[in-house]
């Protein structure tokens, strides 16, 4: 185990003391969940970049047209679509939403 001394604002360590109490957790559980977040969010991202790299462009886009016609369908009402994990297995639902996201912008 180690220690990790951090300087932050007076007003942020309120909150973060205030959200700890919330959750009824320790300061010292409440940064590793956090930590614990952010490190997941990164190896996410690393996972994706590292298949972006060696996927096909083509193949990504034509997910991507499949992700957009499950989402009209759903606002639309539609009952039966397909699920995120059924059009691309194994990627967390996070990365699916990122790859369709940064296609829009």
């Amino acid at each position: 185990m180690s220690t990790l001394t951090i300087r932050i604002p007076e007003a942020k360590h309120a909150r973060l003391r205030l959200l700890a109490q919330n959750r009824g957790v320790s300061m010292n559980k409440l940064m590793d969940e956090l930590a614990t977040v952010a490190l997941t969010q990164l190896d996410a991202e690393t996972r994706f970049r590292a298949l972006a790299a060696k996927g096909s462009v083509k193949r990504g886009l034509e997910l991507l047209d499949k992700l957009d016609r499950r989402d009209s369908a759903v606002r639309a009402g539609v009952d039966r679509v397909e699920k995120p994990h059924a059009l691309m297995p194994g990627w967390p639902l996070e990365v699916v939403r990122l790859l369709r996201d940064s296609r829009a912008s």
